[in-house]
């Protein structure tokens, strides 16, 4: 054991734990395909790569996720019965203002907010997060605006 470690100090390795620092972050932006995809388990995919945890350099408190465009968000499917039991509330502000949406009158009138109400449930309540979901760009169809950024396709 102990000539490992000497072995490993002579190479020049050190284990140190990475502390990731604001200025070495490089974020980059990928896109994903929403169409067919079911609704939680895509959200979740979402989430690591907004946070940073598909990276080795993942530090919690600092952002070192990155960017995301979500295309086809009108083509996210549900499981089981949640199509026509799930419903989307809101509240106006005024008495007895509770608003209620189910799935299907939300998906057509807007199909980006069901992925993005989802992708932040599943962010923590933190200031960072709020942060790093401002890299979310979520369209209903295939066309984007994002073309400057040189996003990855990518595909889960």
């Amino acid at each position: 054991m102990q000539q490992n470690q000497q072995q490993a100090q002579k190479q020049g390795q050190n284990n140190k734990t990475l502390m990731l620092k604001d200025q070495e972050v490089k974020h980059e932006w990928f896109i994903f395909d929403a169409s067919g995809k079911t609704l939680g388990r895509f959200a979740s995919e979402i989430t690591k790569v907004l946070r940073g945890k598909h990276k080795p350099t993942f530090t919690s408190y600092a952002d070192g996720g990155d960017g995301v465009i979500i295309i086809n968000a009108e083509k996210i499917e549900v499981t089981g019965a949640k199509e026509a039991q799930k419903i989307y509330r809101y509240y106006t502000g005024s008495m007895g203002g509770l608003r209620e949406i189910p799935y299907r009158t939300m998906k057509a009138r807007k199909p980006e907010y069901i992925i993005e109400s989802a992708v932040k449930g599943m962010m923590p309540k933190t200031r960072l997060a709020k942060s790093q979901l401002r890299r979310l760009r979520i369209f209903a169809g295939t066309e984007h605006g994002m073309a400057a950024q040189k996003p990855i396709q990518a595909n889960i």
